[in-house]
């Protein structure tokens, strides 16, 4: 979002040309250089992130290199902290921006030639140079510090759809409709951002009509306190249900929050509209406490419990290793908990101790170890030791590789619920087979889970031959269990009930049916479709053994 929303705003500053080169970072940093270089630019803006730190790092100091006098300009959260040590080790970076870039870089490219008037630019970093010494040791100059940039008045930015740098070329988009968070959570870099500021519901809809027009399909929209106003929120969701079919729009929840108000609009609204990402983090209240993540813990719980109840939405939920008083124990009663609960998708992630939050002000004052650079993500805290941590990322592999499948989360819901000590042996058992650490696919996945149940659960070898089955894996190979093609399906039909759960008959081509101990299914496929997936699905109960019902 970084280009758009801030070209967005600068496009108008006279006496400047923009240009874009895009890269990844799995590119030859030289190659990246080399094509920027290429653009002889006077000026060079950069957005740093966790994940693009060193190579842009990596890219920036080879165009320094190769173009002599260029000014370089970065920003991003990575700068939320302390920046001096960072200004004095890259000496080839003119300077950085703290917070939001929109008005300040437009300030910073008007005055570009007068460091003088650098010091009147919010959030703007530097390294002044004095004097002909700091002009030969530029990093030995004074460090200037502006502060944080913040934007007052959010709405009246202009949309980043309205720069020709905005990629509509993506599945989806972004569409940030507040900034802040009313919350206080020391591991976010919205925990210190207030007030929140909004743009106007007319807005909204001004911008998802361009949105829509443009044929994406997928909206992700950046609003950290989505249900802090009921009303608001309702009005937001008569929004987005008038693009029904058209869009799907994926926002943040916080699950204590939810009113009767809203858990009805929530319910009314149509299936496969939204995607909601409802803040959990812990199930510990004392962790939550010690993370400063406000609101009842009873009401989160209460509140996840309601939207995991309703079938019109899917409901993801996430928990952080790493915080303060969790312990492993406390994480795997957790995983438990929300998957009982049902949520659709369960993420577990450990903590990034990022710069300019309140959790990398108290980590030494907490015990907590973190690596010192990007990610920075945590490496021991007084309850969870290292070898703790790594089974936790152990833990969230195996839940990502099976419960977030789709195909095999019935099952390993399942186990996770039902089996003790499942969780910790059935990781260990993927970590033996060396899978954790590598792209798995879903039949390959399949086929271990089977082996696994088979010898240690064979009780619910059925079900993993059901979601085989549905998976549209091959109904040759063992885990399909006993399924036979039914050659004569109407006089099969004459002696059976069926108990549809999904499909219609008199469009399949191909039947097959599943015994297993206790009940079988009847499933039917579409050979015109070449769907591998079978597109009908029926409980079966013989005839003969119906109540009331005669041979």
């Amino acid at each position: 979002m970084a280009l758009p929303a801030i070209h967005a705003q600068a496009q108008d500053v006279e006496g400047w040309e923009w240009c874009v080169v895009r890269g990844t970072i799995n590119d030859n940093p030289g190659a990246l250089a080399t094509a920027v270089a290429e653009h002889r630019p006077d000026v060079i803006a950069a957005t740093f992130w966790l994940f693009t730190h060193h190579m842009q790092l990596e890219v920036l100091s080879r165009v320094a290199a190769l173009a002599e006098g260029i000014r370089i300009v970065c920003g991003g959260p990575e700068f939320l902290g302390n920046n001096e040590e960072f200004l004095r080790k890259n000496t080839f970076v003119s300077a950085v921006i703290r917070g939001e870039g929109e008005e300040a870089l437009p300030q910073w490219l008007r005055t570009i030639g007068d460091e003088s008037q650098w010091e009147s630019i919010p959030g703007l970093c530097w390294i002044g140079k004095n004097g002909a010494k700091d002009q030969v040791y530029p990093g030995h100059g004074t460090y200037h510090d502006n502060g944080t940039a913040r934007v007052e008045d959010f709405a009246s930015l202009r949309y980043p759809e309205e720069s020709r740098f905005f990629n509509w070329d993506k599945p989806f988009v972004q569409l940030e409709t507040t900034r802040g968070c009313f919350n206080t959570c020391a591991f976010c870099v919205s925990g210190g951002e207030k007030p929140v500021r909004y743009q106007s519901i007319a807005q909204v809809k001004e911008r998802l009509k361009n949105i829509c027009s443009h044929g994406i399909k997928d909206v992700r929209v950046l609003d950290r306190t989505f249900n802090y106003d009921t009303s608001r929120a309702c009005e937001m969701l008569d929004i987005f249900a008038g693009y029904a079919g058209k869009m799907r729009f994926h926002l943040e929840i916080h699950p204590s929050l939810i009113s009767e108000t809203l858990k009805a609009r929530l319910a009314s609204l149509p299936a496969g509209l939204l995607h909601l990402e409802a803040g959990i983090q812990s199930l510990d209240s004392h962790v939550l406490s010690e993370s400063g993540r406000k609101g009842s813990l009873r009401s989160s719980i209460e509140g996840l419990e309601y939207l995991c109840s309703l079938n019109n939405l899917e409901t993801h939920a996430d928990l952080i290793a790493g915080l303060p008083g969790y312990s492993l124990d406390s994480l795997k009663a957790d995983i438990v908990r929300l998957t009982g609960i049902g949520v659709n998708e369960l993420q577990i992630e450990s903590l990034k101790v990022l710069p300019g939050t309140r959790m990398r002000a108290m980590a030494q004052e907490k015990g907590l170890k973190y690596s010192p650079l990007p990610p920075y993500e945590i490496m021991q805290t007084p309850s969870m030791p290292a070898s703790d941590l790594r089974v936790a990322m152990d833990i969230s592999r195996m839940v990502d590789l099976y419960y977030n499948s789709g195909t095999w989360q019935a099952v390993t819901g399942k186990l996770i619920c039902e089996e003790t000590g499942f969780i910790t042996r059935f990781t260990s058992y993927l970590k033996g087979l060396m899978v954790l650490d590598s792209p798995v696919s879903l039949e390959r996945r399949g086929m271990i889970l089977y082996d696994y149940c088979k010898a240690n659960h064979p009780e619910v070898l059925p079900l993993v031959s059901e979601a085989w089955i549905e998976g549209g894996f091959s109904l040759k190979k063992e885990p399909a269990g006993q399924t036979v093609r039914i050659k004569h399906i109407e006089a099969f039909m004459e002696e059976n009930e069926l108990s549809v759960r999904y499909g219609r008959t008199d469009v399949l081509h191909r039947y097959y049916l599943h015994t297993s101990a206790d009940r079988k299914i009847l499933f039917g496929y579409d050979s015109r479709e070449h769907q591998p997936s079978p597109a009908f699905r029926a409980e079966v109960t013989p005839i003969r053994c119906l109540e009331g019902r005669t041979e």
